[in-house]
């Protein structure tokens, strides 16, 4: 996921930058109104995190800007400006959501993909790739019209494959996006390794094929 984080403030950019940076998401940064235009124009991003107040003017005007221009875009407004009428005039114009400073970056991080999820999803109830099928509501997971048993940890990684598919994704981003905070208390990533291995095994015996390829020293992508 790439993340433009829009913020004045030197310090907390940078501590934001670290922080995505080590979730796995791809981050770059802009410090006032005309760089993000700049950055805006000649990249793609999945989410914005937008400050409010810049110093060459209201980073209103840039959310205008996106919702003009590139109204698939996710924004995150994350300002000291809490007053309700920034918030609803911020929402109102088709900001994803509001995160007053100061914040957590735990509750940063689970802002951000419930929009991403939000954003990549569009609600639908059904994923299809290739002969899997997925069922989102009741969780059921169907390789060539058969329905297989998955455990919880191993629907959600066969969810994220299938949404990030033909991207690189490392042990350690995807073990920070199916087990969130309790990672603090793991010393490895041979536990995803495993969850893959048995996801990999139930698709084969349902007669599906195996499109997760395996990148040495970097992670797995789901290959078309």
């Amino acid at each position: 996921m790439k993340i433009l984080v829009v913020e004045d403030n030197s310090e907390l950019i940078t501590i934001i930058n670290a922080y995505l940076t080590r979730e796995g998401f791809v981050c770059e940064r802009a410090i006032n109104l005309r760089s993000a235009r700049d950055k805006l124009y000649a990249f793609a991003y999945d989410v914005v995190l937008l400050d409010l107040n810049l110093p060459d003017g209201d980073g209103l005007t840039l959310l205008d800007l996106i919702k003009t221009n590139w109204p698939n875009m996710g924004v995150l407004i994350v300002s000291a400006k809490n007053a309700l009428d920034d918030r609803l005039k911020g929402l109102d114009m088709g900001a994803d959501d509001y995160l007053p400073k100061p914040f957590h970056m735990a509750e940063l991080n689970a802002r951000i993909k419930a929009i991403y999820r939000r954003r990549h999803q569009q609600g639908d109830v059904n994923l299809v790739f290739k002969e899997i099928s997925m069922s989102i509501d009741s969780r059921e997971v169907f390789v060539q019209n058969k329905l297989i048993e998955l455990t919880q940890k191993e629907f959600d990684l066969l969810h994220y494959f299938v949404v990030n598919k033909n991207r690189l994704l490392t042990k350690q981003t995807i073990a920070e996006h199916l087990w969130g905070d309790y990672m603090d208390m793991v010393d490895s990533f041979d536990f995803v390794y495993q969850h893959i291995k048995n996801l990999r095994k139930k698709i084969a015996e349902a007669g599906g094929q195996d499109y997760i390829s395996t990148l040495y020293g970097s992670g797995y992508k789901m290959k078309e």
